[in-house]
């Protein structure tokens, strides 16, 4: 068990201690859940109250927070982030293969295999392939024809590349993930629906995670595209023609319509769906189960089913929750008025 003092924890995120910087902290833990040789986090003010109650030993501060926490604690420039960082301190990141390529793998004698490549059992590496200096693939993965990966990436097991895609540096792609997969277009005719090849590809650049079992479409012609520091959680599906921007992040099960462009920073929360042929300005926030059916500005803030400014959606809810308060009171209302428009008629 790894044990670092107050002080060397501080140093590694960049922070300041105040209090006991002798003090010996063996691991991370949550604010509530925390004991006393553990260190945990508080970003917003608002937990404070448990704080006072955690029997954590010391504590990781924004410095804006604006409190004294009564154990000893970091101030730290970002305390989650600060947090992460004594996470992976305290949990480095394992060695799930030993390096080296299995005996049962199966490799094109075209392909080009980089320096300290790791290639798990069962894996097929096709024809002209390219797999960059320090990557992994485990076990079961499949890349088909003249795709390329970049060095210092990770593939869990059972991911599939399909063939002609590129993928950058330090991509991380969680089990069953497929990329390159046909997308979705067929053109009505007689009575049938006939396929339209795609003959395009899936351009995932640098820094991207892609969750488990997300399917990223191939372009119809020319690209999908994933740029730099994209983050999609599981069951995320990209229809094909789609430009996801720069360190835009989506939850589990959204999925995004034919070329759609989203730019960069975008939050798109779990289950949100978009039509197709939009786009998605920068910064936009879209919460969870929104229906995305027109062109989204900048910075804009979406929620509901079709996706509406955020207050104006709130609103809305608000007043059809007390709807059946509301036909009682109209019904109240019309009786009411019914008596008075007949003692007139008398």
């Amino acid at each position: 068990m790894a044990v670092y003092t107050l002080e060397k924890i501080a140093s590694h995120i960049g922070g300041t201690v105040h209090g006991e910087g002798s003090l010996k902290i063996d691991g991370v833990a949550e604010i509530a859940l925390a004991a006393a040789s553990q260190i945990t986090f508080l970003a917003n003010p608002k937990y404070k109250p448990i704080l006072e109650t955690s029997s954590a030993g010391a504590v990781i501060i924004d410095g804006n927070a604006g409190i004294e926490p009564e154990i000893p604690y970091i101030v730290a420039p970002n305390a989650y982030f600060g947090f992460l960082q004594a996470f992976l301190l305290f949990n480095p990141p394992q060695r799930l293969l030993e390096p080296g390529i299995h005996e049962t793998a199966v490799i094109d004698d075209s392909a080009v295999i980089g320096k300290n490549v790791t290639i798990g059992a069962n894996c097929y590496i096709g024809a002209g392939v390219k797999i960059g200096e320090n990557s992994r693939i485990l076990p079961n993965c499949v890349i088909l024809n003249n795709s390329e990966i970049g060095s210092d990436c990770l593939l869990y097991p059972s991911v599939g590349v399909r063939e002609g895609c590129r993928i950058g540096k330090r991509v991380i792609i969680h089990n069953g993930a497929v990329i390159g997969s046909d997308g979705f277009g067929f053109a009505p005719w007689q009575g049938r629906f006939h396929k339209i090849p795609q003959v395009g590809t899936v351009v995932i650049e640098d820094d991207v995670e892609i969750g488990a079992n997300v399917t990223i479409d191939r372009a119809t012609l020319g690209e999908t595209v994933i740029k730099a520091g994209v983050k999609l959680d599981n069951l995320v599906h990209i229809a094909h023609n789609v430009m996801v921007g720069e360190h835009t992040v989506m939850a589990a099960q959204a999925g995004i319509s034919g070329s759609t462009k989203i730019g960069k920073h975008v939050m798109i929360g779990g289950q949100v769906g978009t039509v197709g042929h939009i786009s998605i300005g920068d910064g936009a926030q879209i919460a969870a189960q929104s229906g995305v059916a027109k062109e989204v500005e900048p910075k804009e803030q979406l929620f509901g089913a079709p996706a509406r400014p955020i207050m104006r959606a709130k609103r809305i809810e608000a007043v059809t929750n007390n709807l059946p308060e509301l036909a009682k009171r109209v019904k109240k209302l019309e009786k009411a008025l019914e008596k008075l428009t007949s003692g007139e008629n008398e």
